[in-house]
C-alpha cells in the first residue's frame, strides 16, 4: 500500500469537501496522516487553482486549473500571454490573479488546541509547499529511513505529525513543523483502527471540474468584463479598492507566487528581470 501512495505522489486527481482542518497562525496542531487503504493512489490530491477578485462584481472568484489533470487551461494561457506580449497595465492587471498549489489528505486529529471538538475525528488536511516538502521528505526524501510508512499507523509504530503554525508577515508559515519519533495515541483502541482507515473521504470527490469553455466563459466576465456594463465595473473596483484599504487581509493559506508553478512563466520572468 505504502508503494502506490509513493507512486500516485506525482499524479493529480479532483478535490473537495467541507470537512477541513482549519489552522490558524500562533497554534501547533497534532495529526496522524491517514492512508485511503481502499485505493492508496488516491491517498493524496495534488491539485492547482487560480483565484482574483472579480472585476465585473467585487467578489472572490476561484477556479481548479485544468492542469490539475495535465489539460489545457484558458487562465494559464492568457496569463502567458500578457506576461509575454501585453502591455505594462495588462501586466499589471494580471498580477490579481494568483495560482495556487495545494494538496489534500485525510488526518486523524489528535490534538486541534482552537478546535477541540476536533480532537479523535478524520478531517481533510489542506496543505501548500512547505507541509509537503515536510510530508515528502518522511515518505522519500531524507527521512524517508526513520519514518515512512509509519506516518500513516494508527499503532503506537506510528508517526504523528506536527503542525506548527507561525505568523511570517502577512502569511502563515509552516517550516518549523515536522513528524515525531513513534508514539502511542492516548485513548485510541487498536478495535478502533480500522472504523479510522474506512472513514476517510475519497477526496477524488473534492472538487468539480469544469471544462475549458465553462472556464473561459467565467474568466472573461469576471477578469475581462465581457458582457458587463462599464457602471458596473467601476462600481466592483471601488468596493475591492475600499476593501483593501479597510479590511486585514484574513490568512488562510500560504504565499503563492504570482507566477507559482508555470514553469513557461517563471522562466518568462527570470529573464526579463534579468
Amino acid at each position: 500500500m505504502f508503494d502506490s501512495i509513493k507512486t500516485a505522489i506525482s499524479k493529480t486527481e479532483n478535490t473537495g469537501s467541507k470537512n477541513y482542518l482549519k489552522l490558524e497562525p500562533g497554534n501547533t496542531y497534532t495529526v496522524r496522516l491517514l492512508p485511503n487503504t481502499k485505493n492508496p493512489e488516491h491517498t493524496f490530491l495534488h491539485y492547482y487553482t487560480f483565484g482574483w477578485n472579480s472585476f465585473a462584481t467585487g467578489a472572490f472568484t476561484r477556479a481548479v486549473s485544468p492542469s490539475t489533470w495535465n489539460e489545457r487551461c484558458p487562465i494559464a494561457e492568457e496569463r502567458f500571454r500578457i506576461y509575454k506580449t501585453g502591455n505594462d497595465a495588462e501586466k499589471e492587471k494580471i498580477k490579481a490573479v494568483r495560482r495556487t498549489e495545494n494538496w489534500l489528505v485525510n488526518v486523524y486529529v489528535i490534538s486541534d488546541p482552537v478546535n477541540p471538538d476536533n480532537n479523535g475525528k478524520v478531517k481533510l488536511l489542506r496543505f501548500g509547499r512547505q507541509l509537503n516538502k515536510v510530508i515528502q521528505s518522511a515518505i522519500e526524501g531524507e527521512e524517508a529511513e526513520d519514518f515512512g510508512p509509519r506516518i500513516f499507523d494508527l499503532s503506537p509504530n506510528g508517526c504523528s505529525l506536527l503542525i506548527k503554525v507561525e505568523q511570517q508577515g502577512d502569511y502563515p508559515t509552516y517550516v518549523s513543523s515536522k513528524f515525531r519519533a513513534p508514539k502511542e495515541i492516548e485513548g485510541l483502541t487498536p478495535s478502533e483502527y480500522q472504523k479510522i482507515y474506512d472513514s476517510v473521504i475519497d477526496v477524488t470527490t473534492c472538487v468539480q471540474a469544469k471544462s475549458y469553455d465553462e472556464i473561459k466563459a467565467m474568466f472573461d466576465q469576471h477578469y475581462h468584463c465581457i458582457g458587463v456594463t462599464p457602471a458596473a465595473a467601476a462600481a466592483a473596483a471601488a468596493a475591492t479598492a475600499e476593501k483593501k484599504n479597510t479590511t486585514p487581509a484574513k490568512v488562510t493559506e500560504q504565499p503563492a507566487p504570482v507566477d507559482t508553478g508555470d514553469a513557461e512563466i517563471d522562466k518568462l520572468l527570470d529573464t526579463l528581470n534579468s
